[in-house]
């Protein structure tokens, strides 16, 4: 039981981390981008995580939990912020090679706009409910930089959508479903108190962003020193 989130966050990367050294198109080769892309934007999670866990924003349950802590978050939650990207970023490196023709590449700009008005107006209708409106207006002003930016976010969009099922069961044990009690709980005063199944409607976009920045950043350090 005291092993549960850790083995949540080995299942997510095992497959992916195998994967990396198939030799026609190994993204062992991408590690250089990926591994610092994936730092700086732990950092900023991390940092985020822990405030929100000393102001009680959600927490962890040590039932589920090995008992080592990185200053206040759980080592199991850090290894998150590493195991979660590297398998969605993965998926998109995957994809870019096997799908060339991205059935939303003609959108992608509209998708993009419309997200972004559709976040930045929730973050501000609920001020005050910390979780929904933090997140809410980060995704939303990043994807409007995005945007401003003509940033082609296709196949990042379509990756978000492949992950989608394993979204739902990895967030699902770890808010509740098919375990006792939560692996992470969360303060319903601090967002809408929507659930998908057990999982906050919050953490969809949270999960959103965290993939996003790293793709982002990970394509951009391509850019700059490939």
């Amino acid at each position: 039981m005291a092993y549960t989130y850790l083995l949540i966050n080995l299942a997510c990367i095992a497959i992916p981390l195998i994967a990396s050294f198939y030799p026609r198109h190994a993204f062992v080769k991408e590690w250089k981008y990926f591994l610092p892309a994936n730092l700086i934007v732990a950092i900023g999670f991390l940092i985020w995580d822990a405030i929100f866990t000393h102001m009680g924003v959600w927490g962890f349950n040590p039932s589920y939990l090995i008992g080592i802590n990185v200053f206040n978050l759980p080592l199991e939650e850090v290894l998150f912020f590493i195991a979660i990207p590297y398998a969605c970023v993965f998926t998109y490196f995957a994809l870019r090679y096997l799908v060339k023709n991205n059935p939303l590449q003609r959108y992608q700009g509209v998708i993009t706009i419309t997200l972004a008005i559709i976040f930045l107006i929730s973050g501000i209708s609920f001020w005050g409910r910390l979780y929904t409106s933090i997140t809410a207006l980060l995704a939303g002003l990043y994807l409007l930089i995005a945007f401003y930016k003509k940033r082609d976010l296709a196949h990042a969009y379509l990756s978000y959508l492949l992950i989608i099922p394993f979204f739902f069961i990895s967030n699902g044990i770890l808010t509740g479903s098919f375990v006792e009690s939560p692996v992470v709980w969360y303060n319903n005063n601090e967002n809408l108190g929507i659930r998908m199944f057990t999982i906050p409607i919050e953490d969809s976009i949270y999960g959103f962003t965290l993939i996003l920045m790293n793709i982002d950043l990970y394509e951009w350090l391509k850019t700059k020193f490939k």
